[in-house]
């Protein structure tokens, strides 16, 4: 009923804001004076609170297929995006990781405290050519230190069933590293939708794929070899068939 997906959603938001406070606080008061993996664990401890909270508040509950595919070494994992449910999963399973993201995140009150102790790699979207570089140079850095950087192509949360345009970014840092390209298909959008602020019960499942190679490959090689898994994934998932393919 849907009074009591309301209630259910709004028990979620309530805990959900008090984590957020909670961890803003924590993470901005201990942050200079523990070591990055301290700042990490603390930071992705609120990854943890908020997929149990959704499960016992909302009924959200999940499923991964292709644990196994995932390489011993850090490299670039790439994952559509439907809603804010996957980003605190994969904070989860890609640990530590530095999450590419739009500058304006790091500059909400909390939340954005708790970001910057994490060092993600904001981008300035407004200028993309310097946001390239950024993205090059840090992503090269993050790699090099032994974190996995998580990007979502679509830039944006897209509507379950449709595909936003995949932008190049981490393939061209992928490439440029010389690691593998890591693929993440879900459907996290039917139990979380972008358009609402209800969540509904359900299992959503995470497909993780092979590690797809770059060594001797051009990135648009690459680049098209990503989109068309995840993208194909995706539609075979539940709501994942609902539009045409291309439509954004």
């Amino acid at each position: 009923m849907l009074i009591i997906t309301v209630f259910r959603s709004a028990l979620f938001y309530i805990g959900y804001a008090f984590g957020v406070m909670l961890v803003g606080i924590v993470s901005f008061g201990l942050g200079a004076f523990v070591d990055f993996e301290k700042r990490y664990y603390i930071v992705s401890r609120f990854n943890v609170f908020t997929i149990w909270w959704a499960k016992i508040t909302c009924g959200l509950k999940y499923e991964i297929e292709g644990r196994e595919n995932i390489p011993n070494q850090a490299c670039v994992v790439v994952s559509n995006h439907q809603s804010a449910w996957e980003t605190y999963l994969l904070g989860i399973i890609f640990r530590p990781q530095a999450t590419v993201l739009k500058q304006e995140l790091i500059k909400i009150p909390f939340f954005g405290w708790a970001l910057k102790k994490v060092m993600p790699i904001a981008l300035d979207r407004s200028k993309p050519a310097l946001a390239l570089k950024q993205l090059l140079k840090q992503g090269k850095e993050r790699l090099a230190d032994g974190l996995w950087v998580v990007i979502y192509p679509e830039g944006t949360r897209i509507r379950k069933g449709k595909f936003g345009r995949y932008n190049k970014g981490g393939t061209y840092l992928a490439c440029a590293a010389g690691v593998p390209l890591l693929p993440i298909a879900h459907n996290a959008g039917t139990c979380w939708p972008v358009e609402s602020m209800l969540k509904s019960p359900g299992v959503i499942k995470v497909v993780i794929g092979e590690p797809i190679p770059t060594e001797g490959r051009s990135r648009d090689e690459v680049h098209h070899d990503m989109e068309q898994w995840i993208r194909s994934h995706v539609r075979a998932m539940p709501g994942g068939d609902a539009w045409p393919e291309n439509q954004a």
